[in-house]
């Protein structure tokens, strides 16, 4: 599918929409989330056009992920909190509402959601998944 160069990003980027910018460089801009998940959310993106992760180049995402760290250490620090849940999602079955690669900074002072299961799993089965995902790397 072809990048929509109409998406809420791409326009941010081109200055046809507004946004209250944290940080700025040549190759990604970070800014604050205008409806947030929690005090402070901030979003990061590359000016890169990609959809996903998966669209996006190695330069790219070296790029995101090193801007990410900046912003998400001053997050931190803004913030004053004990952690920070750093998210990105790829498609809308993933959850991902704006069709530009973005990257979340959320402050969070206690975890009210969960990323883990409530039991173990078996160590054979998690070794034939692994099996799966090997064979395509």
């Amino acid at each position: 599918m072809a990048y929509d160069r109409n998406n809420i990003f791409a326009k941010i980027l081109r200055g046809e929409l507004p946004s209250v910018k944290v940080f700025e460089d040549e190759k990604t801009l970070a800014f604050m989330d205008i409806m947030p998940a929690t005090e402070g959310h901030t979003l990061v993106i590359p000016k890169e056009e990609a959809e996903t992760l998966f669209d996006l180049s190695g330069e790219g995402a070296t790029n995101l992920i090193k801007t990410t760290k900046r912003v998400a250490m001053a997050v931190k620090k803004a913030f004053d909190c004990p952690g920070v849940m750093i998210a990105q999602l790829n498609g809308a079955a993933a959850g991902q509402t704006i069709p530009h690669i973005h990257v979340h900074i959320l402050p969070r002072s206690q975890a009210n959601f969960s990323l883990h299961g409530r039991t173990r799993a078996d160590p054979g089965a998690l070794e034939a998944l692994a099996d799966k995902i090997r064979s395509q790397l």
